[in-house]
């Protein structure tokens, strides 16, 4: 396979300038709370990074910028890759996660703003290195990636292949002429959120290092918290509030927002796939409540929605935050809660799992064969957004997605299954690191962790989230020999 290296190369280059520059606001924040060893490790890996990347980028130019769609592919899986083998250098060498495994575990967790993690008591690590492990969940939110195809076009290669390779949904549309343009617009858009919460946070009391810290898990979905016990330790009703706009905001559609300031909250109506999203978000909340009302968890239906609706939309963002335990629900309510581990958020969103377009979609192809059934002849198409009609292939690419989604899931769960841990925890661990939520049930519920994996399942998991944050097929079909076959 005649892959443009050279292109491999500057995008790589990108990515350690932009790792290494990434690593200076921990840096500081070291500085600020006396940290001098984990000062030293960011530096340490800030540096070389720095200076490696604009190596790169200077004499690595390219001649032909010509890019294919498999050049597209490899370089985000490759990326992706890379970053987690740096980001995960800090921990180490500052002592805070001393196993390189699980550093790499906790690092893929947060660019693939998973949010699972190995660690059994957070609050012991350096402030810095938190903020760092939570920073992860803001790079990887948007996709750094994307900030590479922002950047692209000033060293005259284009990114449109990167962007499809990295694109959180079924397609990908442009706003702007230029898929650069239309990156920076998303940026722009994300860092707005990320300002506008951050404020509000500290109006409800938290400091600026913990307003950070939860902003960053929220708009990147991510989930990493500073506290052991999570967003339960402000008990704090508006907290609670603002966190659950900001993840319902930043699990809809980016390309939405964007529309919508052009023409309107108009798009929001006319859109298919927000008002699922919108309404799979408050019936599973008032059921969840119901349920907990009725098995006497709390006293009022107030009570139990303020728990319910959090919870719901944390899981069908896939942010993973937690108010409650909720492994101690009603198993009622814990099946509602597995149910939203298999949608996630809308496409064009920092949000993981299969996409609510997806479901729609998969919805949509059960009525037209339940109508091909009835009427043989009858074309039957499947349309979103009104009278917008789906092409063949599109169908069919999502129903293989959908299809390959469960098979993994399966698949990671036998594997982990050889450890002799229970089915519950095998199955919910697998499908909350593939969907990036990342706490799960049993053994990996909210208020755990995955520490008591091995280091092999360690891997396989770490696998699992990058691949999920990629949209399988992009990690995947690397392992096919016809992408690497030169006569395909």
């Amino acid at each position: 396979m005649d892959l443009n290296l050279r292109v491999l190369n500057q995008v790589t280059g990108i990515l350690l300038l932009v790792s290494g520059c990434s690593m200076i606001l921990p840096a500081v924040v070291a500085v600020i709370y006396g940290e001098t060893s984990s000062l030293l490790a960011f530096v340490k890996v800030l540096i070389p990074s720095i200076l490696l990347g604009t190596i790169l980028i200077i004499f690595a130019r390219p001649k032909n910028v010509h890019m294919r769609i498999r050049d597209g592919f490899l370089i985000v899986s490759a990326c992706w890759l890379l970053l987690s083998l740096i980001g995960a250098l800090p921990f180490v060498l500052s002592g805070s996660i001393p196993n390189y495994i699980d550093a790499f575990f906790e690092t893929c967790s947060g660019y693939s703003t998973t949010g699972a993690t190995i660690l059994a008591d957070i609050e012991s690590l350096p402030k810095s290195m938190l903020f760092w492990r939570s920073f992860t969940h803001w790079i990887g939110g948007m996709g750094v990636l994307v900030l590479a195809v922002a950047l692209l076009p000033a060293l005259g290669i284009g990114g449109q292949f990167i962007a499809k390779a990295e694109s959180p949904g079924p397609t990908l549309s442009k706003l702007t002429p230029k898929i650069s343009d239309t990156a920076r617009l998303f940026y722009i858009l994300y860092l707005v959120l990320t300002i506008i919460e951050i404020i509000l946070l500290l109006i409800g009391g938290l400091n600026i290092y913990d307003a950070c810290i939860h902003t960053f898990g929220t708009v990147g979905t991510g989930g990493f918290s500073n506290y052991n016990a999570g967003i339960a330790v402000f008990d704090s009703l508006y907290v609670e509030i603002i966190l659950t706009i900001f993840m319902f905001i930043s699990g809809a559609s980016y390309y939405l927002y964007f529309l919508a300031l052009q023409n309107g909250a108009k798009n929001f109506l006319r859109d298919s796939e927000f008002k699922l999203y919108f309404l799979i978000f408050a019936v599973s909340s008032v059921l969840i409540a119901a349920g907990l009302l009725l098995d006497g968890n709390y006293a009022t239906f107030g009570e139990a929605l303020r728990y319910s609706s959090f919870q719901s939309i944390s899981i069908l963002t896939t942010t993973g935050f937690a108010t409650a335990d909720y492994i101690f629900w009603p198993t009622f309510c814990q099946i509602m809660l597995l149910l939203l581990f298999f949608i996630g958020g809308c496409s064009s969103s920092t949000a993981g799992g299969i996409k609510v377009i997806r479901v729609f979609v998969m919805m949509k192809l059960i009525k037209r064969t339940i109508g091909m059934k009835l009427h043989p002849s009858a074309v039957v198409t499947v349309k979103v957004n009104g009278n917008k009609i789906l092409p063949g292939d599109t169908v069919s690419g999502i129903a293989s997605f959908v299809f390959l989604y469960i098979c993994l899931i399966f698949a990671g769960s036998i594997l982990l299954s050889l450890e002799n841990i229970d089915l519950l925890t095998c199955f919910s661990a697998t499908a909350s690191c593939l969907g990036n939520i990342g706490p799960a049930f049993g053994e990996a519920g909210p208020m755990l962790n995955y520490n008591f994996f091995s280091e092999g399942s360690k891997l396989l998991l770490s696998f699992m989230m990058i691949a999920g944050r990629l949209e399988l097929f992009t990690l995947i079909m690397l392992f096919s020999r016809k992408f690497w076959n030169p006569s395909h």
